[in-house]
C-alpha cells in the first residue's frame, strides 16, 4: 500500500503543477494544427488504395504468416520483402545499408546502445528527442550536452572531452519542440574535423525537404559525413516504423548487437506495404511540399518568431497558460496542442502550430487572429 501512496502523491502533484498527461482523442472536428502528418498521407485516399492492392497482391506469397510476423526477424520474422524494401528505401536516401526498426524511438535507443559503450564519448544537442536521451543514458557512455544549435559551444566540447575510444556527436536536422533547423554544414564540418561520428535524427525533416522528400541530409549533400541517419514513417509518410541508414558494416553490426532489434517481434506484412507504399508516393507530392512551403513563409511574417520549418511556436508563460491557450483554440475550431514540461524545461512551455499540405492561408489567418485576441 505504500508504493500505491507515493504514486498517488506523484499523480497529485502532477495534476497541481498543470503537467498531468491524459490520452487525448484526436478531434476530427477541429482544424488540424497538431499532427505530425505534414503531407496529409494518413488521411490520403490514394495511399490507402495503392496500400490495399499491393496488399491483396502478396497476401497470397505469405499464406501461413500474412498477418502477424510470427517472430524477431532473427527467428521467423524476416523475408526478402522487408530486405528488399530497406535497399530501396536507402537507395532513395542515398546510404549503403540500413535496417528496419518497429518505431523510431526504437531506433534511436537501438542504435546508440549498441554503437556506444562505456569506453566511448557522445556529445549531443540539449534539445534531442527523449527516445535520443535514452539511448545515452542507457549506452553508459560519457555523454555530454551542448547548447541547442550552439557551434561554438559543440565546437568547444569537442576540443576538450577527455580522450576516449570514440566520440559520437547526436543531433536532429529538425527539432520537433520548435522546428530548429540545425547547421548541418556546420556540425559535419567540426565532426569531420575532430574525427567525431555524427548519428543525425531526421524524423521531421524527410518528405518535407529534398527534391523528392528525400530530407535535409540529402538536400545539403552531406551523407558522407553522417556515420547514421536515424529515419522514421509516423511523420511526413503517414504510417509506421523507422529505419536507421548508414553502412553496411553498421547494419550487420545492429543486427548482431542492437537489443531493441533482436528480442522484438518483426513489423508485419501490413505496416511493410504500408511503408513501401508510402515511399512511391512521396517524390510525387511536389505540389503538397510546395504547398506547404508558402504556409511556412506566410505564417513568419505573421508571428515573427518562428525558425523556416513547418514547425512554429508561440512561448507562453507557464503550464496553466498553456492549457487555458489550448483550450480556447479548440472551442474557436483549432486543434493546436501545448508543450508543456518536464517536456521542455520549465519557462520554456509553448504552444506548437504544425503546419500541414492540407491547411490553408485562410485557416493559418483565422488562428493567427485568435492568438492576437486571446493575448
Amino acid at each position: 500500500m505504500l508504493l500505491i501512496s507515493t504514486l498517488e502523491k506523484k499523480i497529485t502533484k502532477r495534476k497541481n503543477d498543470a503537467n498531468y498527461r491524459t490520452l487525448n482523442s484526436a478531434n476530427p472536428n477541429l482544424i488540424d494544427f497538431s499532427s505530425n502528418d505534414y503531407l496529409g498521407l494518413s488521411r490520403s485516399t490514394k495511399l490507402h488504395e495503392t496500400i490495399q492492392i499491393e496488399y491483396k497482391n502478396l497476401v497470397s506469397k505469405f499464406p501461413s504468416n500474412f498477418l502477424g510476423s510470427t517472430g524477431s526477424r532473427l527467428l521467423t520474422g524476416n523475408t526478402t520483402y522487408v530486405e528488399e524494401l530497406e535497399q530501396q528505401i536507402v537507395s532513395f536516401h542515398g546510404y549503403e545499408a540500413g535496417l528496419l526498426f518497429n518505431c523510431g524511438y526504437m531506433a534511436n535507443v537501438g542504435l546508440i546502445t549498441a554503437v556506444a559503450t562505456s569506453s566511448d564519448i557522445i556529445i549531443y544537442d540539449a534539445h534531442v528527442h527523449a527516445s535520443t536521451h535514452d539511448g545515452v543514458r542507457l549506452s553508459r557512455a560519457y555523454s555530454y550536452p551542448f547548447r541547442h544549435n550552439d557551434m561554438n559551444h559543440l565546437e568547444h566540447r569537442l576540443k576538450h572531452v577527455p580522450k576516449r575510444t570514440n566520440l559520437f556527436v547526436c543531433i536532429e536536422s529538425i527539432y520537433s519542440i520548435d522546428g530548429s533547423i540545425a547547421p548541418l554544414e556546420q556540425i559535419c564540418q567540426l565532426c569531420f574535423h575532430y574525427h567525431a561520428l555524427l548519428i543525425v535524427d531526421e524524423a521531421h525533416a524527410v518528405g518535407i525537404y529534398g527534391a523528392d522528400g528525400e530530407g535535409l541530409i540529402s538536400e545539403k549533400k552531406l551523407n558522407q559525413y553522417v556515420f547514421a541517419q536515424v529515419t522514421t514513417f509516423g511523420k511526413a509518410l503517414g504510417v509506421y516504423g523507422a529505419i536507421v541508414m548508414g553502412s553496411h558494416s553498421l547494419r550487420e553490426y545492429l543486427i548482431n548487437f542492437s537489443r531493441p532489434f533482436i528480442y522484438t517481434t518483426a513489423l508485419p506484412l501490413h505496416a511493410l506495404v504500408a511503408i513501401k507504399c508510402a515511399y512511391q508516393i512521396l517524390p510525387n507530392l511536389n505540389k503538397e511540399r510546395s504547398h506547404l512551403r508558402s504556409l511556412i513563409t506566410h505564417i513568419q511574417t505573421l508571428i515573427k518568431t518562428g525558425f523556416g520549418s513547418q514547425i512554429q511556436f508561440v512561448k507562453v508563460k507557464n503550464n496553466h497558460e498553456a492549457h487555458q491557450l489550448s483550450q480556447y483554440l479548440a472551442k474557436n475550431g483549432f486543434d493546436v496542442r501545448s508543450i508543456l514540461s518536464p517536456t521542455v524545461p520549465r519557462g520554456e512551455e509553448c504552444l506548437r502550430i504544425c503546419l500541414h499540405a492540407f491547411n490553408t492561408i485562410h485557416e493559418t489567418n483565422e488562428l493567427i487572429s485568435l492568438l492576437k485576441e486571446y493575448k
